[in-house]
């Protein structure tokens, strides 16, 4: 699993979080992309890890998350993907059918399918497709009938792109692929491994229309909090959850005397005070609403608090950090561990940064 970026565009969270270990409805993403693999077997991941190794040693001290045994490749450097594949995978001396999967991805992909129609083919790469509204962003995967890919796009301008069918991060992979990626420097699966592959006719691909979600982006967190508590997926939003009403949903035993409207949920030891408001948002364990503070459409970590009269929408918290009375966050706001926000202040798509001397 690959997990070694620096989440830069979820700044500055994750100047002291890796992106995989910030919780998704109190989860870690990490764990949620664990317990998908889990589901279709998997008992056994290798972490690849650049970005902060330490945290995920200290989050998972007993070498396992969500039922899944974990080892851990330490980058040297920065390998890109292929490279990181070829270092990891290489190190465990593979020698069978592998996954490859982008740890900041959520999906309900059916891999169990996708492993089928891999070893169908004979393919020594399939990739797993999904569709989106602008495939600019992503590498672009056009297939014949059979699911052979015929050439792969990273990329391309906007509106150029022959398909809205792209690359979902998730692989099934033969051991000989690794003799085919360079040893010692960066390597790019999508920009120099798979179209190397693909002019071999060796790749195939497979599209799922299953729920995926990439979540590097501010917009895009907030986004897979939201589809937990919104129905999109149909499945609790953790498996500590309990309804208490129509779309809101508690863990352990928070104080809730304040209104907490749909669709919400409010971790253990959070306090929601009398005249405060939480509406379609996470309230992290141990954190605190004031009375007259209103939370909606946002996300706060662990023991964010959020003084009387401030209000604080469509943005994200940082552990820790305290909003002042009367404050206004507005879209997208994305504050740092620790931060202490000021009495008063507005603020519009800000990036505030972990209070001095916090660490991950």
């Amino acid at each position: 699993m690959l997990v070694g970026g620096e989440g830069t565009r979820l700044r500055p969270l994750t100047y002291t979080t890796p992106k995989q270990l910030l919780p998704v409805a109190e989860v870690a993403l990490l764990e949620r992309v664990l317990t998908q693999l889990a589901a279709h077997g998997v008992d056994e991941a290798i972490l690849s890890l650049g970005y902060r190794p330490d945290a995920f040693l200290e989050a998972y001290p007993d070498g396992s998350a969500a039922g899944v045994a974990l080892r851990y490749a330490v980058e040297p450097e920065p390998l890109d993907t292929a490279g990181a594949v070829r270092f990891s995978a290489g190190a465990d001396h593979l020698d069978d059918t592998f996954l490859v999967v982008n740890g900041d991805v959520l999906t309900d992909l059916d891999v169990t399918a996708l492993v089928a129609f891999h070893r169908s083919h004979g393919a020594l790469a399939t990739i797993a497709l999904t569709a989106v509204d602008d495939p600019s962003r992503f590498g672009v995967v056009p297939t014949d009938d059979e699911g052979r890919v015929e050439t792969f796009l990273e990329k391309p301008a906007l509106g150029e792109a022959p398909t809205n069918r792209v690359n979902a991060g998730t692989y099934v992979l033969e051991p000989e692929i690794l003799d085919r990626i360079p040893s010692g420097r960066r390597v790019s699966i999508e920009r120099e491994t798979f179209p190397a592959l693909v002019a071999d006719g060796a790749v195939y691909a497979r599209y799922d229309a299953g729920y995926w979600l990439d979540t590097g982006t501010p917009q895009a967190y907030l986004a897979a909090n939201a589809d937990l508590l919104n129905g999109r997926r149909a499945m609790p939003p953790a498996p500590e959850a309990r309804s208490v009403a129509e779309g809101v949903w508690v863990i352990g035993h928070p104080e809730l005397d304040g209104e907490v409207e749909p669709a919400s949920l409010v971790g253990d030891g959070a306090v929601i005070a009398r005249g405060s408001t939480v509406r379609s948002s996470v309230v992290g364990a141990h954190c605190r609403l004031d009375p007259g503070a209103t939370v909606e459409g946002s996300v706060l970590l662990p023991g964010a608090c959020i003084a009387s009269g401030a209000v604080v929408r469509g943005s994200i918290v940082g552990r820790g950090a305290a909003v002042g009375p009367d404050c206004v966050l507005e879209p997208t706001c994305v504050l740092g561990d620790g931060t202490v926000i000021e009495a008063g202040a507005i603020l519009r798509d800000a990036r505030v940064p972990a209070a001095a001397g916090v660490e991950g």
